[in-house]
C-alpha cells in the first residue's frame, strides 16, 4: 500500500494538479476570509474563522473529484489496470494506496490555512480572543469531509473509464451527502427532519465545528468512507465474475 502511495503522490507532485488544486483552494479561500467585505473576518469584526469553515467544503466539493477522476479511470482508459491487477498486491492495497494518495493532497491544502488561524489569533482584541476549540474542531470535521469526498471520487473512478464522468459522478456525490438530506429534511418537521438531516455529512460537521467531538460523529465519518471503499473493492472484484 506504501508503494502505491508514494508512487500516486509523487505522480501528483510531478504535475500540475497538485499546484493547481492547492493554489485555487488558498486563492478561493483567502478571498473569502480576507478580501470580499461581505464575508471578510476584517470587516466581520469577530476573531473567527467560520467563513473559512463554510465556504471550503464547497471548494473541495469540486476539488477533490478533479484529484480522484484520475484513479481508476485513467489507468481503464490506457489498459494499465490489468497490469496492476495483476501484480502481487490485493485490491485492499491498491485501493488504499491510492486514496490515501487523494487525501493526503487535499489534507496537504489545509496546512496553509493555519496561517489564517494565526493572524487572525493575533488580530484578537485582546490578543488571543479566538475559540481555539471550535478551530480544532472544525479543522478535525474538515478533514473528515475530505476524507469522504475522496472515498466518493475514487469509487467514481472505479466505476467509468472516463475522468470527465468520474468528476461529474463524484461532484453529484459529494453535493448529494453534503447538502442534498439537510434540503430534504427542510421539506419535513419535527424529528423526521432531524433524522433525515442526521443521514448527510453537514449536521455532523456542523457539530464538530463547535468544537463537539462526538464519538457519533466520528462513527458517522468512518462508516461512510469504510463503506465506500468497500464498493469501490467490490467493483474491481466484478473483474472475476
Amino acid at each position: 500500500m506504501y508503494a502505491i502511495l508514494r508512487k500516486e503522490f509523487n505522480a501528483f507532485l510531478s504535475s500540475p494538479v497538485a499546484y493547481v488544486v492547492i493554489g485555487v483552494f488558498l486563492v478561493a479561500t483567502g478571498l473569502f476570509v480576507w478580501v470580499f467585505p461581505d464575508s471578510s473576518v476584517l470587516d466581520y469584526g469577530y476573531a473567527d474563522l467560520q467563513t473559512l469553515f463554510n465556504m471550503a467544503p464547497w471548494i473541495f466539493l469540486f476539488l477533490i473529484p478533479a484529484i480522484t477522476m484520475r484513479t481508476f479511470a485513467e489507468e481503464k482508459k490506457a489498459g494499465t489496470i490489468e497490469l496492476l491487477l495483476t501484480r502481487p498486491l490485493t485490491d485492499t492495497q491498491i485501493i488504499g494506496g491510492k486514496y490515501l494518495a487523494c487525501l493526503l493532497l487535499a489534507l496537504l491544502a489545509l496546512v496553509p490555512t493555519l496561517l489564517y488561524y494565526y493572524s487572525v489569533y493575533q488580530l484578537g482584541a485582546p490578543k488571543g480572543n479566538i475559540d481555539s476549540a471550535a478551530t480544532v474542531g472544525s479543522y478535525l470535521g474538515l478533514a473528515l469531509l475530505a476524507a469522504v469526498f475522496a472515498a466518493i471520487g475514487v469509487f467514481a473512478s472505479a466505476i467509468t473509464r472516463d475522468q470527465i464522468i468520474a468528476f461529474l459522478v463524484a461532484v453529484v456525490g459529494c453535493f448529494l451527502v453534503y447538502s442534498g438530506f439537510d434540503s430534504l429534511a427542510s421539506v419535513f418537521d419535527g424529528s423526521v427532519a432531524y433524522y433525515i438531516g442526521q443521514l448527510g455529512i453537514a449536521a455532523h460537521y456542523r457539530d464538530l465545528s463547535k468544537g463537539l467531538i462526538d464519538s457519533r460523529d466520528l462513527l458517522y465519518f468512518l462508516s461512510l468512507i469504510v463503506g465506500l471503499l468497500l464498493g469501490t473493492r467490490l467493483v474491481l472484484q466484478s473483474r472475476n465474475w
